[in-house]
């Protein structure tokens, strides 16, 4: 099981859902977890006429409101750790945004996994960059939290997204711990005959799955014109499932920006925990 977990803890944004996930998941796996919340200073920019001391000054103060935003997301996450009754440690941060990620993606390479909330395109804040740098440099699978998760961390269904790729058998390695808590375990696959090879068809995975005393089950979907992130929420929604394992980010995110890409759609419309790897 995942002993060693990190969280974001944003400080530009709602935090209930990632405090009450996050805390949930240490409680049911009796996990240690470090929260680290990043505040954000404005550049200051020199101006002559001001001179140094007061350059100074402004960028302490900027450095102050950063620290106390910081906290004061941690403070959130603190309490319900406290009452949930699991070990953690709270660390609070003040840097620019590009050392912020900087920071924060380098702490997260020694931990099991690292918990983060789901991106909101519509929030204007340097919060919505981490979740996904950590997914491109942390190195270890990454546990995105809906913002509008609402209930316990649960594992007794999960759905596993498959397509054969390498980042699709790096996310299964990734998730096994998890696996073997689940009560149900289910590949998706999309297209599965015209575009996965007969050695890595769902098939194999279940297979590969029954040697870890894992039981699992397959669906099989096609996607005509139909968006292959929704098709796959769609069939998470019919099963009931708890949590969704997949690959992230087949192309760069450049391009996937451009041409899109299933990993940008699910992170836009994600309605459950995803556990992803790159």
């Amino acid at each position: 099981m995942f002993k060693n977990l990190l969280v974001h803890i944003p400080s530009e944004r709602s935090l209930r859902a990632i405090v009450d996930g996050a805390v949930s998941l240490a409680m049911s796996s009796s996990s240690h977890i470090d929260a680290i919340s990043i505040g954000y200073e404005a550049t200051v920019v020199s101006v002559p006429a001001i001179g140094d001391n007061m350059l100074d000054a402004t960028i302490k103060d900027e450095q102050r409101k950063a620290i106390e935003r910081a906290e004061a997301a941690l403070a959130v996450f603190e309490v319900e750790a406290k009452l949930a009754g699991i070990t953690y440690n709270c660390r609070s941060v003040s840097a620019l945004p590009d050392e912020a990620v900087d920071v924060i993606c380098a702490a997260s390479r020694l931990y099991d996994l690292s918990v983060v909330l789901q991106p909101e395109a519509d929030k204007d804040t340097f919060d919505n960059m981490i979740p996904q740098e950590i997914l491109f440099q942390s190195g270890g699978p990454v546990l995105f939290i809906p913002h509008t998760h609402n209930k316990p961390f649960s594992l007794k269904r999960v759905g596993i997204a498959w397509d054969g790729s390498r980042l699709a058998a790096r996310a299964l390695r990734d998730a096994v711990p998890f696996l073997h808590q689940a009560q149900t375990i289910t590949t998706i696959s999309v297209d599965e005959s015209r575009l996965i090879p007969t050695d890595l068809s769902s098939a194999s995975v279940i297979a590969h799955l029954a040697r870890r005393q894992l039981q699992a089950n397959a669906i099989h979907l096609t996607s005509d014109d139909t968006d292959i992130a929704q098709l796959i929420l769609s069939a998470a929604a019919d099963e009931g499932f708890d949590l969704m394992v997949m690959g992230g980010y087949g192309h760069s995110r450049l391009k996937e920006r451009f041409l899109g890409g299933v990993t940008r759609d699910m992170l836009k419309s994600m309605t459950l925990p995803t556990l992803m790897s790159h």
